[in-house]
């Protein structure tokens, strides 16, 4: 039988046998077997328990304990039946009645009620208050470790399998857990009904023996008793260990080691505690009349234990000198330099909310920062440089600034302790309101044990470093094509070589220098067209580029290739909804376009350009207002100079021309822009 096939079978087929056990009597032999089976399986399950380095690592500890018990008590009921009748039940529990407590019913009965007392009042009371206890937390910390995934999914730190497996694993520890609040019953439980056993089979077997079999009352007390309380010795030592791996389970804090290794390590990582431990034990031999020798063992090993765990620490601490006195001094001129430098993009916390950067501290800011650059990169095909990162003692508390090139260009606040509720009905909280940084929705700093109550009130909930990473992404969205350099460009032409070196060699440097080239994509970037397609970009480039350098016409041209991926982000539910200008003011705009060093610019008598103005922010607060997020379409010759104009006013509005719509969506119109007035158009 395959060996798949036969750990299908196992388990099925052993706990009908155990069901079985209850009403079959067994020869004294295969009492014997199945004893030594119930006591080395909980040793292994014992053992188990303490080489796991995380508690889902025996996430089938609720049902095997759940069997074991079961197997256990048939054990009992099957001991039971061999004691009363045959007035023997096997060479183990007869060895556990007479040699093992020496033949003594009294010493048995109280080493049986001590191992009651240890199982049932210690170890079981306490496992089953840790495991109620951390069902309870699990259970209540669900929601928030959801909402932690989704802020790592949406901030780019993860992708959509880590997540799934996070949110598997979430619900899986709180299953574990739940299952263990359970289960712990079932070791409390069997304390009680080992009490119930022995005190039936100590009457039970005291009575059979007058009546039925004619002895003395000494002869069976010495028969029956001992044997009974073999059989409960043999009980409890199973029913001990498991109890054991039980509390062993609950206890269990997520390591990288197993249970031994990490007590160890944390135990004798600090030689401070070991030397005063080690002095003590040295000082109990001044008290008169304790033996000298073990508390002289004791103390010297702890003594040279605390000594080697000085010497790793001066090991390091000469290290941490040595390279320091290797590392460039504060008035080097690489030093200077450094410091001199303008970074492109810096955050700036101020002192109280540096814990965010603070790895030991629970801070991730760093790494959900670094995850930015790539979600960056992945939507609008850009390389932005590293963000450095560093306090300012000069800021206000709770403060944290945004710089580009060293000027500041966005503020916001983090209380420490705090997250933010988005919502509009968040009164009934206590807390700080505010406006979220980058949509400015009514929001709420509040207390962070108070994430649960938020999120019942129906209020999305994100931590600080969650509002920060978004606020920052969207800051590096607005001026991406500042950040842009001329060595981005560099690097991004040479990978584009890499696969496609006929691309590049037909366009730069032959047809356009790479300064050029960075006009063109610092242009698109302006207009919100990610780049990250720069083979059609270049392909583009090397057809228009041979009849003019214009950069609106450059950009015309890259902006027909990319036609389908600049509209797909504004097509909802297979719909474009667009605003367009009447023909006749189409027209006159066209006639007023006039060059200038930044491109074609319209120019209209003030009273048009402001009628004209006006209905576009009118109609687009008016879709916006029915969850609509409309574009403005006009003729390819004048959207590079219709979209300078608009931007002045109404920065949220897209400019695409007619040449980059597709066919893949529905045309639906939202108004119709005159010189004077706007027709509006229900969609």
């Amino acid at each position: 039988m395959p060996l798949k096939r036969l750990t299908q079978l196992g388990v099925p087929v052993g706990i009908v046998m155990i069901v079985v056990m209850l009403v079959i009597p067994l020869p004294a032999v295969i009492l014997d077997l199945l004893i030594a089976v119930n006591i080395t399986g909980a040793l292994l399950i014992l053992l188990t328990a303490m080489y796991v380095t995380r508690p889902l690592d025996f996430a089938a500890f609720p049902a095997v304990l759940l069997v074991m018990t079961l197997f256990r008590l048939a054990l009992n009921v099957s001991a039971t039946r061999l004691v009363l009748l045959d007035g023997y039940a096997g060479k183990v529990i007869d060895t556990f009645g007479h040699f093992v407590v020496g033949g003594s019913l009294i010493v048995g009965l109280i080493i049986f009620v001590i191992l009651l007392i240890i199982q049932f009042v210690v170890i079981t009371n306490g496992a089953g208050r840790v495991a109620e206890v951390g069902a309870r937390f699990t259970l209540d910390a669900m929601p928030g470790k959801q909402m932690a995934i989704d802020a790592d999914l949406n901030s780019g730190l993860i992708d959509e399998d880590e997540a799934r497996r996070r949110r598997s694993e979430v619900h899986a520890e709180a299953d574990f857990y739940g299952s263990m609040d359970g289960a712990s019953k079932f070791v409390k439980g069997d304390a009680i009904a080992a009490i119930i056993i022995t005190m039936v089979n100590l009457i039970g077997g005291f009575a059979i023996g007058m009546t039925q079999k004619g002895m003395s009352p000494g002869d069976a007390v010495s028969t029956y008793s001992l044997l009974t309380v073999g059989d409960g010795l043999v009980s409890q030592i199973p029913a001990l260990l498991l109890s054991v791996a039980t509390g062993l389970i609950v206890t269990r804090g997520v390591g990288d080691q197993d249970m031994g290794s990490d007590i160890i390590r944390q135990v004798t990582a600090r030689q401070l505690p070991l030397r005063i431990a080690g002095i003590a034990a040295l000082a109990l031999c001044l008290i008169p009349g304790l033996p000298k020798i073990p508390f002289i063992l004791t103390g010297g090993v702890l003594l040279l234990i605390s000594t080697r765990v000085e010497q790793d620490s001066d090991d390091a601490t000469v290290t941490t000198h040595a390279l320091e006195a290797a590392g460039p001094s504060n008035d080097s001129p690489e030093h200077l330099a450094a410091e001199i430098r303008v970074d492109p993009l810096g955050l700036e916390l101020s002192a109280d909310i540096i814990d965010l950067v603070d790895a030991g501290a629970g801070g991730d800011l760093l790494e959900r920062v670094k995850a930015l650059r790539r979600k960056i990169a992945t939507e609008i095909g850009i390389v932005i440089p590293p963000v450095r990162t560093r306090d300012n003692l000069e800021l206000p508390m709770n403060t944290y600034v945004v710089k580009v090139f060293g000027i500041e260009v966005a503020r916001g606040e983090a209380p420490p302790g705090t997250v933010l509720a988005i919502g509009d009905h968040l009164g009934s909280l206590p807390g700080t309101p505010t406006r979220e940084p980058v949509f400015g929705l009514d929001a709420t700093w509040i207390a962070a044990d108070l994430r649960g109550q938020a999120e019942l009130s129906g209020a999305t909930v994100v931590d600080r470093s969650a509002v920060i990473t978004t606020h920052l992404a969207e800051i590096v969205t607005v001026h991406a094509s500042r950040l842009l350099g001329r060595e981005d460009v560099r690097l991004l032409t040479d990978v584009v070589k890499r696969t496609h070196p006929v691309v590049v060699d037909e366009l730069t440097p032959a047809l356009l220098s790479l300064g050029e080239v960075q006009q063109v994509l610092q242009a698109l970037l302006d207009e919100g067209v990610s780049v990250r397609d720069l083979v059609r970009i270049y392909e583009a480039l090397s057809l228009r580029a041979p009849y003019g350098k214009d950069l609106d016409s450059l950009v015309h041209a890259v902006r027909a290739a990319l036609g389908p991926a600049i509209v797909a982000p504004h097509i909802v539910d297979g719909a474009l909804h667009v605003i367009s200008f009447e023909p006749q003011l189409e027209q006159r705009i066209l006639e007023s376009l006039r060059p200038t060093e930044s491109g074609m610019t319209v120019v209209l008598d003030p009273a048009t350009a402001q009628a004209v103005l006006g209905s576009l922010s009118q109609l687009l607060v008016d879709a916006e207002n029915r969850n609509i997020r409309p574009v403005l379409v006009c003729a390819p010759q004048v959207r590079a100079a219709v979209h300078r104009m608009v931007t002045l006013a109404v920065d949220r509005l897209p400019v695409l021309s007619y040449s980059e719509l597709n066919g893949n969506a529905q045309i639906r119109s939202v108004g119709i822009v005159t010189g004077e007035r706007m027709m509006e158009v229900t969609a």
